[in-house]
């Protein structure tokens, strides 16, 4: 089997098992300092005929795998990696797909729903489609346009967010204002289309943080988006990263982090949101649930954590890093626990007997 098709970098980790469809080429804004994604690679839209060659490329080849598994010989099945994603929609149920890369809204309204027609065409099985926005190319599009958009299939946008504090923003480099975000935020809503929001905890630095928590909390409320989504700062390569480097930006400690976050969940009041931990930085898996009603538990288990002596912050901070971990009770699992103490011990004897701290066994074992 041939198809030839484009992948791109990245999709939301909610996205794993969508058909991935590449509608433009890197981020066209490409200046935030915390992500390292597209620095050094140039934008471009894609020819809407190339991209529905892409879908009739990956429907081709989704008919081949279908042929292939229903034979009784089950022969062997060579996919490419590109296909792989494919296979992998297919037998997750090929109810979902996401336009790549960094914001496919910036691509013409009659041109991508081109795309989405095509794409609900050749996958009639899909029963939602998404997409990465900056609040910016929203704020471009009238309520008419995003109107089009849903009716052509679009069910639901992926906005960074990433705080709701000015001074954060402009720090980092997003581009845009709260009330901007607010604004956007409110007429993806307005347009019948399912809004999650990316928030960033610890992007504010030590500096910040405080206010991070706060705006960010009030930035939500005012937008009330379809779902919330935590995904912490790590400030591994680009910009941000070298200036932890050179001490113009602090970063937060794990368990500053929890602090920030505990504040953060705690201002998000009379909402309806939920709220998502579905990314591996997070340090709390189990901190998700669905406003109003599990407000309360998302912030007692951080809270708990808090209240832990610091060596067992210590233990459950290298337990998460390393996967061994998913959530506070795992503590109690002793094999987990075990394997946990004996990779902190590794860390002291690494930093010559000295109390390993959070951002040692961040730096030790990355995510």
């Amino acid at each position: 089997m041939t198809h030839t098709f484009e992948l791109g970098p990245i999709r939301p980790p909610n996205e794993a098992n969508s058909l991935l469809v590449r509608v433009t080429r890197n981020c066209p804004w490409n200046k935030c300092t915390f992500c390292p994604v597209y620095k050094g690679a140039k934008f471009s839209l894609r020819e809407v005929d190339d991209i529905i060659g892409d879908i009739e490329s990956m429907a081709a080849l989704a008919d081949d795998i279908e042929e292939q598994v229903q034979r009784v010989d089950w022969p062997e099945v060579r996919i490419s990696p590109e296909g792989s994603q494919v296979a992998q929609f297919l037998f997750s149920g090929g109810k979902t797909a996401f336009l790549q890369d960094a914001n496919s809204l910036i691509l013409p309204v009659e041109q991508l729903v081109r795309v989405l027609r095509a794409l609900r065409l050749s996958f009639p099985t899909l029963t939602r489609v998404t997409t990465y926005a900056r609040a910016h190319t929203v704020l471009k599009r009238s309520p008419d346009d995003l109107l089009k958009l849903r009716q052509a299939g679009l069910d639901r946008i992926h906005i960074g967010l990433e705080s709701g504090s000015d001074k954060v923003l402009t720090l980092v480099k997003k581009g845009i204002t709260a009330a901007k975000h607010i604004e956007a935020g409110q007429r993806v809503k307005n347009a019948g289309i399912e809004l999650s929001e990316y928030v960033m905890p610890g992007l504010g630095g030590r500096a910040l943080s405080a206010e991070h928590a706060s705006e960010t909390a009030r930035v939500l409320r005012a937008i009330d988006p379809h779902a919330i989504r935590f995904r912490t700062l790590a400030a591994r390569g680009g910009p941000l990263a070298e200036q932890v480097q050179s001490g113009e930006f602090e970063p937060l400690g794990d368990v500053e982090v929890a602090a920030e976050l505990s504040t953060l969940i705690a201002g998000l009041t009379d909402m309806t949101s939920a709220v998502y931990s579905d990314h591996i930085l997070n340090l709390f898996e189990e901190v998700q649930g669905q406003l109003p009603q599990d407000q309360p538990a998302m912030v007692r288990v951080i809270d708990r954590f808090l209240s832990f002596e610091p060596q067992e912050q210590e233990l459950y901070i290298v337990g998460r890093r390393l996967g061994l971990m998913r959530k506070l009770d795992d503590l109690s699992n002793p094999t987990s626990r075990v394997r946990a103490q004996q990779a902190l011990e590794k860390i002291r004897r690494q930093f010559r007997g000295r109390r390993a701290t959070e951002a040692d066994s961040k730096h030790r074992f990355p995510v």
